[in-house]
């Protein structure tokens, strides 16, 4: 039977681990691990792996929805001229240049009971007939 003991220097306790009873295994590939007791990868491979396992399932419906909300912001801030705070154009402009009107990171609502949808730092207002007002967020 191997025993690990620990001793912590500074409380001065003792810890006891009876390695055949806790035989620890790679996450990635389940083959023993030697080494640290906190060890939970046999190189970096394993444990790239593991991690990049943990985060793509989500991470393409994510990295869609982000690509479109900077696509979208991108639009918004295309429209606006260098110095202007605002800018007004028909909604079939932006529509046509790709711009996805599901998706936007917040709204606002002003004291007035406007809505605008913001992508980020850049938002719109619609207006009457089809037509939408872009404005610049101002640095708070």
């Amino acid at each position: 039977m191997k025993v690990f003991v620990t001793v912590c220097k500074w409380h001065g306790y003792c810890r006891i681990i009876n390695m055949d009873l806790a035989q620890r295994l790679c996450l990635e590939c389940n083959k023993p691990l030697k080494g640290r007791l906190d060890k939970k990868f046999c190189d970096d491979y394993c444990r790239n792996n593991h991690n990049n396992k943990q985060n793509s399932d989500q991470n393409n419906l994510i990295r869609n929805i982000n690509n479109t909300l900077r696509k979208n912001r991108r639009l918004l801030e295309e429209t606006i001229k260098p110095g202007d705070e605002m800018a007004k154009l028909p909604r079939l402009k932006l529509a046509e240049a790709g711009f996805d009107f599901r998706y936007h990171t917040h709204q606002y609502t002003n004291k007035k009971g406007q809505v605008y949808s913001f992508c980020y730092d850049y938002g719109y207002l619609p207006l009457e007939g089809d037509w939408l007002l872009v404005v610049r967020r101002k640095d708070q």
